[in-house]
């Protein structure tokens, strides 16, 4: 099977539910910096998820552009993926209307940490597909910066209920840290054009 229903499947999900966390943000009570102060933490918390939704989507167009084709396992995963993110409206309208406490902070960490854990499946089920010599393969090798994320998102999880800031700011950290595709997908491409060339 061609990966291009699997692609416009994630991206209207992801679409879906960026769209669903924009308009949960509540209007500011007054039309005044100290309105738009009262609203921050749900702008706060809309411009996070918006970020991480746009990394595993933009990581995830770049892992799919090494697979020539899916399969049920591939299909499954990203299932999966789509599951943990889809989830993130509401763990994002929770953390932000309880002002960033404990469980809805630990919760968000949940979230991405079974989304960390769903996408480095598809991965795994990309490169089982496609083999060790696989483009994906060769181009995230052992992909340790993934497995410490995952790490990094479950501490966050755990010390929300420390204080949630110390998890906020992981979570931003983190983020920061995927901001740009992974370089190592796009220097494949790379190479096997210069070798078809």
């Amino acid at each position: 099977m061609k990966p291009d229903r699997l692609n416009a499947l994630t991206d209207g999900v992801l679409a879906i539910a960026i769209t669903i966390i924009v308009l949960e943000l509540p209007l500011p009570p007054e039309p005044t910096f100290a309105g738009l102060r009262a609203v921050s933490p749900m702008l706060f918390a809309y411009l996070l998820s918006f970020i991480n939704i746009g990394i595993f989507w933009n990581n995830h167009h770049h892992m799919l552009s090494t697979a020539t084709r899916v399969d049920g396992r591939v299909l499954w995963a990203n299932l999966a993926l789509l599951f943990f993110l889809s989830l993130m409206p509401f763990v994002i309208r929770w953390m932000g209307e309880a002002g960033f406490s404990a469980f809805p902070t630990a919760a968000y960490g949940v979230v991405l940490v079974g989304a960390g854990l769903s996408y480095q499946l598809l991965e795994a089920a990309i490169i089982h597909l496609h083999g060790r010599d696989g483009a994906l393969a060769k181009a995230v090798g052992n992909d340790l910066k993934a497995k410490l994320s995952a790490i990094g998102y479950l501490s966050a999880a755990g010390l929300a209920f420390v204080n949630p800031w110390i998890s906020i700011a992981i979570y931003v950290v983190i983020s920061a840290s995927w901001l740009v595709p992974d370089p190592r997908i796009e220097r494949q491409h790379i190479a096997e054009h210069r070798d078809d060339g």
